[in-house]
């Protein structure tokens, strides 16, 4: 152990490009552990890096701190230490019985300093740290500003959100009232962090409308809205296929509508000129009852396959048609699937010039596929 020290007393400064602790000794423990130099208040100190589930803990130590935390953790917990610097490669063993052996070797050609990074936190659209009340409300934050640690997945996904708000902030008239309806808003974390970051970070003309079908949710949002003195952030119950409460809106988003709700809320943006769609899919089922394809069916014949490849289909088809109205199309990832499955985002921008999809029928067609937003585009065009 006393040879141990000798080499952390040695390589661990500025030269030192990574450590990897591995091999745990015990189950409940984490199976590796990564270490690195940085800079932190112009102070060297290494970052230990631990991953539990979908999170990775990080803690910065001081020089002595994670001298004796590695000894600890080679005389208990792990069987090998890997430490890389520019100069050397050094592996530390250590046997069933608890004998160590360190082996030291000088790399034929020294390798490039890493640049040290000062410990910087993500930089979000709503920082962390200051407080916002629909946030505090709503169980994300603490009154302090502080993340929730059983929300800071949502808290990421508002974030990524809004950076895809952000994007197309050019696309939105600056002058005059900009309409905006949330489609199926649910408890409204986007729609409060939308009207936040648009009307109060941005001060943008901003008239919001949140639509769902659950009265107490309704009633539970406009009072948090009344609460805020957010003005013309309304909240209202009703169905995306018969919603009628305005004639022109300028952005029209849709989280997770269910199945065809989606094509009614895309079909109904189309109709209003919507100058921007956000649409988030869920729950695609409608073509997994439809699609059929001789040659296909070493494929389809497997129920998870088709039910995904019906999914991609529906959204791919969904894509095609506001292409056809004259939107330009991307398909986006919302967040990681680690956190979700429903994790693709359609971002239409209207460019007022429709375009034929070549082959998109016969592909449709070529499936068997009859998806709701064909017949309701059809219809509105028919009309």
């Amino acid at each position: 152990m006393e040879e141990l020290m000798k080499i952390l007393e040695l390589h661990l400064d500025e030269n030192m490009l990574q450590a990897v602790v591995s091999g745990a000794k015990k189950s409940d423990i984490p199976s590796k552990i990564k270490i690195r130099p940085v800079i932190n208040k112009e102070i060297l100190k290494f970052q230990t890096t631990i991953s539990d589930g979908k999170k990775e803990l990080h803690k910065n130590m001081e020089k002595q701190e994670i001298k004796e935390q590695l000894q600890s953790w080679m005389a208990a917990d792990y069987k090998q230490l890997q430490l890389d610097t520019v100069a050397y490669s050094i592996t530390v063993l250590v046997s069933k019985k608890g004998k160590m052996t360190i082996k030291k070797k000088r790399w034929d050609k020294p390798k490039e300093a890493v640049p040290l990074q000062h410990n910087r936190k993500k930089k979000y659209v709503l920082p962390e740290g200051v407080p916002v009340p629909f946030l505090v409300d709503l169980g994300v934050m603490t009154p302090e500003g502080k993340i929730v640690n059983s929300k800071y997945d949502k808290f990421r996904q508002i974030n990524r959100f809004l950076e895809f708000v952000e994007d197309i902030l050019p696309q939105l008239k600056r002058s005059g009232e900009i309409t905006i309806i949330d489609f199926g808003c649910g408890k409204s974390y986007l729609t409060f962090a939308m009207y936040y970051y648009l009307k109060i970070l941005q001060g943008m003309d901003i008239h919001m409308i949140g639509l769902d079908l659950k009265e107490d949710v309704i009633d539970k949002c406009n009072e948090l809205a009344g609460n805020y003195g957010y003005d013309k952030l309304e909240f209202y119950m009703g169905d995306i296929a018969s919603y009628e409460g305005v004639n022109q809106v300028d952005m029209v988003v849709t989280l997770h509508a269910c199945d065809t709700a989606t094509d009614y809320a895309l079909a109904k943006a189309v109709k209003w000129g919507a100058d921007v769609i956000l649409s988030v899919p869920c729950c695609q089922h409608e073509l997994n009852g439809q699609i059929h394809n001789d040659i296909l069916e070493p494929v389809l014949k497997y129920g998870l396959i088709k039910e995904r490849m019906a999914a991609l289909l529906t959204d791919a088809f969904r894509a095609g048609r506001l292409e056809e109205e004259g939107y330009n199309v991307q398909i986006l990832e919302f967040i990681d699937m680690e956190h979700t499955p429903k994790n693709i985002l359609i971002r239409a921008v209207k460019s007022g010039v429709p375009k034929k999809v070549k082959n998109l029928a016969e592909c449709m067609e070529l499936v068997g596929a009859r998806p709701t937003i064909n017949k309701l585009l059809n219809a509105k065009e028919e009309a």
